[in-house]
Formats: structure tokens, C-alpha cells, sequence
């Protein structure tokens, strides 16, 4: 309403001011005698306007400062997008997103994203929303995270974009727990344009034939290679159908995602030349692709590390590692080393052949291994456990 005021003001002014009587005319009517006056008097008006805004500003200013915990540079670009007229709503809204888990890290970097949520309606906007997704099994921590990541979530309808979205999505997951899961990957699943990309593409994947429990897989944990444009999703369905993935199988939803996106392709041909580096052949590392898709979105640095433990350090030969690439997504600090330590001390003490492949250590789940290799040699070499739990080095045992 200020401007109307300002500009009542203005138009009362000429009236009284003029010789002669203004018509009763629209905005764009202004006859000379207002131009001349407007130009002359300039003065008087201008400072008013300016003054309330650059005080609006300031105190704007201000508030994101010492209340988001905003840096000054940052709190003055972001004044140029809110005015912060009553603190009140404001307070209410930082109020709320503390009780709901968000830290002041946190909401410092959702207003700066999203300044204009300072004026949303805490109880009737933001609410419904926070407590829709804790209804449906998302954590404070969770939630918090995933909102300042992208806060585009607090800005659409509850009941018009978010619950269609959501039903769409258990129509297919059928678990709220996975529906989380996947909020948790990108909370895009829940903006409708997204939703609009997954209803033809996994369609277009029903209708190849790919099972039901390889889509919600694919949905569950890598939702963004479903939500794609459906020609460029088309478009990669086919180029893995061409590698020779069979889309009856896992492996073929876990190719999609492995060379979907700029990101993941780009990184496909950087782990093609580490592998070429490690002395595999074309057909070896497609081989190891089309065994675990996922060996071919690892760091640079994740490969050569296991690499040149596994080849150096065990004296397994680069091309066996082809053959199982599942071992490269294990944890080198908290799988590989501790079973390969146990190994080498087992074998050095003769109790274990010296030629024992890398399946055999590296695949059996913890329980399976520690019965196989630890608990059953726990009398003749007593720190057995100690060794594997990396509290003794192998040389003071050996």
C-alpha cells in the first residue's frame, strides 16, 4: 500500500500547488504543469520513498544478520529479495524450524536459498508439510537435511503437488520406508514435473520386461536415473540392452544408473582408462561392467588404492580382479585390510593354502568369515582377533 500512499501524496500536492484545476484523468494523463512541478519539486518527494526503503533494507539487513546468522555480504544480496517489514512471522518461522531439527547452519543456508520463506505462514504453510513427512517416516535429522539441500519442497502445495506425488510413489514402492529412502536420495520424487518423467519411464521398462522388484530397486536407491527426460531414458535403456545386460536381471536397472547423467558418464570413461592403466582389456573391463555396473562410477582414487593393495600388497593378479569388481566397492579400511591381515597371517603360519582367491576372503558376510578364519584358529594364534580388529601388526606375531 506505500506506493499507492507515496503517489496520493504526490497527485494532492499538484492539486494544490497549480493554477489551474487538474481533470480528473487516469495515471497517464499528466498534464505540463504536473510534469514542470514533478521536475522542479523532485526534492520533496523522493527522499520520502527512499528513506522508508533503505530503512526497510537495513533493518532487513540487520535481522538476517543476527537472527539466520547470515554474513553481511550475503544478508545484504538477500535484501534485495525480502523486506522484512514485521520481525514477528519471521520469528515464528526460524522458531519452527528449530523445534523441527533444522541448526542454525542449516536454516542459515535455507534463507539464503530461500529468503522469501521468512514471510510464509508458519502454522498453516510450513507445518502441514514438515509434519506430512514425519507422518510417513522421515526423521528430523533426515528431513532437515534433505529441505536445506533443496528447500523447493516448502514452497509447493500440500494437498495439489506433494500428497499426488507421494501416492504415485507408494503405488510403486508400496512402503512408506522406501519412499523415505528415496527422499533421502533427491527430494525432486515429490516436485511433479519429475513425477511426470518416472509414470512413461517405468512404464517403457514394464514393458521390456523388467521385473517389478528391479524397478522399486532402481526407484528406491537411484531415483534421478528414473526421473530423466523419457528420450534420453529411452535412449540409455537401449545403449545397455546393446552391452548385452539382460533386463530380467539387477545388473540391467544398476547399468541405467551407471550411465545416466553428464556426471556418471563422465565418470564411466575416467574408471575405462584407470582400468586400461591396471593392464585390462576392452572386453575385460565391459566384462567387470557388466558383472557390477557400479565399478564404473568409482573415484580415480577408490580404484587405485584397492588396486595396488590387492596387486601389491596380496599379489593377486590385476586381470582376477576383473573377474569379481565387487570386491573394489568394499571398504578398504573397514573389509578389505582387516580379512587380508588375518589371511596373510594365517598363510604364513601354514594354516591356509597361499593361493586363496579374493572371493573366498573378500565375499562371505563378517559372521561367515570370523567363524571360517578367526574363531576357528583362535587357539593356535590367540591375537587372531586382535590382529583383525587392527589392534596388533602382523610382524609382532609372526
Amino acid at each position: 500500500m506505500e506506493p499507492i500512499q507515496n503517489f496520493q501524496f504526490l497527485r494532492t500536492s499538484c492539486i494544490f500547488l497549480s493554477k489551474k484545476p487538474l481533470p480528473n484523468k487516469p495515471f497517464i494523463g499528466v498534464s505540463k504543469t504536473q510534469l514542470c512541478f514533478s521536475h522542479q519539486h523532485h526534492s520533496l518527494h523522493k527522499p520520502i520513498t527512499s528513506k522508508i526503503s533503505t530503512n526497510q533494507q537495513t533493518s532487513t539487513i540487520s535481522y538476517l544478520i543476527n537472527s539466520c546468522g547470515l554474513l553481511p555480504e550475503t544478508a545484504s544480496l538477500v535484501s534485495q529479495k525480502v523486506h522484512l517489514q514485521n520481525p514477528e512471522k519471521a520469528n515464528s518461522v526460524l522458531a519452527l524450524l528449530r523445534n523441527h531439527g533444522f541448526s542454525q547452519t542449516q536454516i542459515s543456508n535455507l534463507i539464503r536459498k530461500r529468503p522469501l520463506l521468512l514471510l510464509a505462514d508458519p502454522e498453516n504453510t510450513l507445518l502441514p508439510k514438515l509434519e506430512f513427512f514425519h507422518s510417513i517416516g522421515a526423521s528430523s535429522t533426515d528431513l532437515a537435511r534433505v529441505l536445506t539441500a533443496d528447500p523447493t519442497l516448502l514452497t509447493r502445495s500440500l494437498e495439489n503437488q506433494i500428497v499426488p506425488c507421494y501416492n504415485f510413489l507408494k503405488s510403486v514402492l508400496l512402503s512408506d520406508k522406501k519412499i523415505v529412502t528415496a527422499l533421502k536420495r533427491t527430494s525432486w520424487i515429490f516436485l511433479e514435473g519429475h513425477t511426470k518423467n518416472l509414470i512413461p519411464n517405468i512404464s517403457f521398462l514394464r514393458e521390456l520386461g523388467v521385473p517389478e522388484s528391479c524397478i522399486v530397486l532402481l526407484l528406491t536407491h537411484f531415483p534421478e536415473a528414473l526421473m530423466q527426460k523419457h528420450d534420453n531414458f529411452g535412449h540409455i535403456v537401449n545403449e545397455v540392452k546393446e552391452m548385452g545386460f539382460d533386463p530380467m536381471k539387477s545388473t540391467f536397472v544398476l547399468a541405467i544408473h551407471a550411465i545416466s547423467g553428464k556426471g556418471n558418464k563422465s565418470i564411466w570413461e575416467r574408471c575405462y582408462e584407470v582400468y586400461r592403466r591396471w593392464g585390462w582389456s576392452k572386453d575385460e573391463i565391459l566384462l567387470a561392467f557388466r558383472k557390477h555396473p557400479h565399478c564404473m562410477i568409482l573415484s580415480e582414487k577408490k580404484i587405485m588404492r584397492a588396486m595396488d593393495f590387492f596387486v601389491n600388497k596380496m599379489g593377486w593378479p590385476s586381470k582376477m580382479i576383473a573377474k569379481c569388481p565387487v570386491v573394489l566397492l568394499f571398504s578398504l579400511e573397514r573389509r578389505i585390510v582387516p580379512r587380508c591381515s588375518v589371511i596373510q597371517v594365517l598363510s604364513l603360519k601354514g594354516l591356509v593354502k597361499k593361493d586363496m582367491s579374493l572371493t573366498t576372503v573378500l565375499l562371505p558376510v563378517e559372521e561367515s568369515f570370523l567363524e571360517r578364519f578367526v574363531t576357528r584358529f583362535q587357539e593356535e594364534i590367540p591375537q587372531l582377533m586382535s590382529v583383525y580388529q587392527g589392534k596388533v601388526y602382523i610382524e609382532s606375531i609372526i
